[in-house]
């Protein structure tokens, strides 16, 4: 299976960059705070796997939206998931992390079979919430809602 795909839903630029995550876990909120503050220019878009904006924009994709367990970047008109996700987004960080983006060269069935195991245990890790967090409002601005 391919870790990108065409993008369907117009509404949204193809220059737009929207990151999807896990709601519910304490590890993928704080992951989104990550970005936020190491992405000064807001590049980055931010919607919930729950969210209705995740509900237009990747059902195209998957019409079991329920079944995604990893992260999703929206990215030039196509969408990626698990680690080649994660290393898109480090590459287009401030700082030093976006050098991590060299991981690429390990190959893909192991990067993602390694951010399938962490993604397991995330949230006996790191734990899970029940309630939405009320994010800061300069974070909410960059949260998508279509």
């Amino acid at each position: 299976m391919s870790k990108y795909h065409n993008y369907a839903d117009q509404t949204v630029t193809d220059s737009c960059r929207i990151v999807f995550f896990d709601g519910e876990c304490n590890f993928c909120n704080g992951w989104v705070k990550f970005i936020y503050h190491r992405d000064p220019q807001g590049v980055f878009k931010f919607a919930s796997l729950q969210s209705p904006a995740a509900q237009r924009i990747l059902l195209p994709f998957n019409h079991r939206l329920d079944r995604i367990d990893s992260i999703v970047l929206v990215e030039e008109g196509r969408y990626y998931t698990e680690s080649t996700a994660v290393l898109r987004i480090l590459k287009r960080l401030d700082g030093p992390i976006k050098y991590l983006y060299f991981l690429k060269i390990i190959p893909a069935s192991f990067r993602d079979w390694a951010y399938r195991l962490f993604a397991k245990k995330r949230y006996a890790l790191f734990g899970r919430r029940y309630e939405c967090e009320l994010p800061s409002k300069s974070l909410r601005e960059r949260f998508v809602d279509v």
